[in-house]
């Protein structure tokens, strides 16, 4: 592997500490040695020399919540993650991994991924190559498996269910005998490195055939045992996205819903980690999240928050999806050509029934991350990789003209390749920075590997840093890089990774804060099978290492897979 010196650079450690300048010496995939007295490695022989000056040198950013699980089977770069400078991802939040999966019902755990998380079962179908059964099979697969960056991985309840009960996991709770083999299964999977347990009991997760996924009709009795095998075990993380309840109107169902996650998160002693968005600014959908999380550590156990860093929604384009594709006038002309369909649009007549039927449609119930009919104070074109954004509504009314009427021509002018974003939560920008600052709270929650032609969020590390810290400077620079590399790998337990520090494993970004920025998406069709994805690179990178290795330089990736399996307590 050799030595890399990282010279000239501004080393903002993680710890929150003040930015300094110094040389950082990498040998064997380990930091060195990091020199503050200028030129103290100039005659060191070193491999390779990177010239860090007017840029920071950071520890590589963890990103807690992903859903790499299928990815991993056919990118080994981690796209798009490893552009914005994550060199840590964790897999399997929400209940959905692909492991356990009895080799004849694999089929159960792609009906739980598909709608849900956007993953095309088409794409699963033709690049996994189902290894495993178990999930410390699954494990040994992924570390196997090339990788650009580490990966860690829970496991999901959704699968546990459909591994134990079969279809009747889309069913009912479980039974003694089915409790007992998750249980076991639970058990084994700690040992072997898991992270921990993950579950869903939020509406937003549904199967394509409009049913609940596995893990919502589990019992609470169900969730209970299984937590309470984590705390007996003493290892193990609890990860799930809350019930409804929790940002009910009735202040009876949130308290109820509250008391019983404390009790749960006390009585066992496992942390309990959960996204906390704003559903609106309405009190309800967003000051229950920040109640359950003080009120879980005031009582003693240990809870930390996922927050997004800015507008959570869906991008919509006329080359991936609109709120308008299943309205009867939009049917079959979004199943046209691009070229076709700006001819439709250009023709007076029809174009006035397309934009009729888009105003007075009924558009049905949309779920999680799908499109939704549109509320266009909340609609923004995508112009500039970051805010400032002008919403649909303002440009509509800068122009005189309905906001559906502004859309059609945004679209036509930029030959329908612009993207637009549908913003479905976070929309207060200073109710977001709320949520960011709380001393609990993590900026994560990107969903990478899932929803792939839906949203982009592999970008919020960098739009943290572009927007929130050079734009806004609402956060400096120390504390910002703090709270995506020490404050994470500390709650996480990845204790050799998430500070700059000699003896520490060599997960490095250096990157220029005065340019750091997320590119423009882009749609491509390189999945397996030619499904689409969006992708998203990075400006202001000079380098991403992991363990040593460059697997990013100046935006484009080396093909080096230096990444790891970083298991769990109990398997280290």
């Amino acid at each position: 592997m050799g030595d890399l010196l990282i010279r000239g650079g501004t080393v903002v450690d993680g710890t929150g500490a003040e930015p300094r300048r110094a040389d950082v010496l990498i040998t064997d995939g380990i930091v060195a040695e990091i020199a503050e007295s200028p030129g103290q490695l100039a005659g060191r022989r070193v491999d390779r020399t990177i010239d860090a000056e007017g840029h920071a040198v950071t520890p590589g950013f963890i990103d807690v919540h992903t859903h790499m699980d299928a990815q991993i089977a056919w990118d080994p770069m981690g796209e798009s993650s490893c552009f914005h400078g994550v060199t840590t991802a964790v897999m399997g939040n929400c209940g959905f991994t692909l492991a356990p999966a009895r080799p004849d019902a694999r089929h159960l755990v792609v009906r739980n991924l598909e709608r849900a998380e956007d993953i095309s079962a088409a794409a699963m179908a033709a690049g996994i190559d189902w290894s495993w059964e178990t999930f410390p099979e699954y494990l040994d697969f992924v570390e196997a498996t090339p990788k650009g960056i580490n990966y860690a991985g829970y496991l999901g309840h959704s699968a546990l269910r459909t591994w134990a009960m079969g279809d009747a996991a889309f069913e009912r709770g479980a039974n003694a005998d089915e409790l007992a083999l998750m249980i076991q299964q639970l058990r084994d999977s700690l040992q072997a490195g898991a992270l921990g347990f993950t579950t869903s009991s939020s509406y937003n997760h549904e199967t394509a055939d409009d049913r609940p996924v596995a893990s919502r009709m589990a019992e609470w009795s169900e969730i209970d045992a299984l937590v309470s095998e984590m705390g007996v075990m003493g290892a193990g993380i609890f990860e799930l996205a809350n019930h409804p309840d929790l940002r009910a109107r009735d202040a009876e169902r949130r308290e109820a819903y509250i008391a019983k996650m404390v009790e749960l998160g006390v009585r066992t002693g496992v942390p309990i980690t959960y996204g906390m968005l704003a559903l609106s600014d309405e009190e309800h959908h967003w000051k229950p999240v920040m109640d359950l999380l003080d009120r879980l550590n005031a009582a003693g156990g240990t809870s930390w928050a996922q927050v997004h860093t800015r507008y959570f929604g869906v991008l919509l384009s006329f080359s991936t999806r609109l709120p308008f594709d299943e309205l009867p006038a939009w049917r079959d002309l979004r199943k046209a050509s691009l070229t076709e369909q700006r001819a439709a649009l250009e023709n007076p007549a029809t174009r006035a029934r397309l934009v009729a039927d888009a105003e007075h449609g009924n558009y049905g119930q949309a779920i999680g991350a799908e499109a939704r009919k549109p509320q266009w104070e909340h609609v923004y074109p995508l112009t500039q990789p970051l805010p400032p954004f002008l919403s649909m509504g303002e440009i509509a009314a800068e122009r005189g003209v309905a906001p559906m009427e502004a859309f059609v021509d945004l679209a036509l002018d930029s030959d329908l390749e612009l993207f637009f974003i549908q913003v479905a939560a976070n929309y207060d920008q200073d109710l977001v920075l709320r949520l960011m600052k709380h001393p609990r709270a993590i900026p994560t929650f990107s969903d990478s590997g899932a929803h792939v032609t839906q949203i982009m969020d592999s970008s919020l590390q960098t739009h943290l840093l572009g927007y929130w810290v050079r734009d806004r400077q609402e956060f400096t620079l120390a504390d910002a890089v703090h709270r995506i590399t020490q404050l994470p790998a500390t709650a996480w337990g990845f204790d050799d990774r998430g500070v700059l520090a000699v003896g520490k494993a060599a997960d490095v970004n250096v990157f220029d804060p005065e340019t750091v920025s997320p590119d423009m998406p882009e749609l491509v069709h390189d999945l397996p099978a030619g499904a689409p994805r969006l992708r998203q690179t990075a400006t202001g990178f000079a380098a991403t290492i992991v363990n040593g290795e460059i697997i990013t330089e100046h935006g484009k990736v080396t093909g080096a897979v230096p990444g790891r399996l970083l298991r769990g307590p109990l398997a280290r």
